[in-house]
């Protein structure tokens, strides 16, 4: 997996990676339930995928709440 930092395309918002990790987890789920859990290989991807993109979904949030704070009180210089 790459660094959320540089993989983060500023065009996608939170809400759309929290969407998409949402998707991962009930993929996860669906694969535990259908006997997916001792394909060490898929649920390592499948994690690895999760934790990206759980990382990807801080930087986003923590992103858009700078920019909606720079917006309302001008940026923080210092």
């Amino acid at each position: 997996m790459s660094d959320p930092m540089t993989s983060w395309n500023p065009s996608i918002t939170a809400l759309e990676v929290r969407d998409h990790l949402l998707q991962l987890e009930e993929e996860r789920a669906l694969a535990l339930r259908e006997g997916l859990g001792a394909n060490r290989a898929y649920m390592n991807d499948l994690d690895a995928e999760l934790a990206h993109r759980r990382a990807l979904y801080a930087v986003a949030a923590v992103t858009e709440m700078a920019t909606m704070r720079a917006e309302l009180s001008g940026p923080q210089i210092g």
